[in-house]
């Protein structure tokens, strides 16, 4: 919460379990089972850019911007309209994601288009 990456929700209209499940490294992540959300979503039918002409794209500019790829869906805020339907449960409250987050069907070509539109 402190990050802004989720809020809290009191009166939810779509809630998800959520799984705690044990990583390689012996740590602990909190995953969200968006399965019925995913079948939900129609799949997004943006082609993926292709590489050459983005590599292409870069030729004469002194810097190169891009997102930060490990955090990357942290970086793209949700549209406010479909943050509640992210909404899960947890011991302490009920929330909902602001923020893009790996597991969402559209997840990858929305970081895709947004990491292309800024190396453009």
């Amino acid at each position: 919460m402190a990050a802004g990456f989720i809020r809290e929700v009191l009166y939810p209209t779509r809630l998800t379990n959520i799984v705690i499940v044990k990583k390689s490294n012996g740590k602990w992540r909190m995953c969200v089972d968006f399965t019925d959300l995913n079948k939900a979503c129609p799949k997004d039918s943006y082609p993926l850019p292709r590489i050459d002409r983005l590599v292409d794209a870069t030729m004469g500019f002194k810097f190169l911007s891009s997102l930060d790829a490990n955090t990357g869906y942290h970086q793209i805020p949700m549209y406010p309209e479909d943050e509640e339907k992210t909404t899960f449960i947890t011991k302490s409250g009920t929330y909902y994601y602001r923020v893009i987050l790996f597991g969402l069907k559209n997840a990858k070509t929305t970081y895709q288009q947004i990491e292309s539109y800024h190396s453009d």
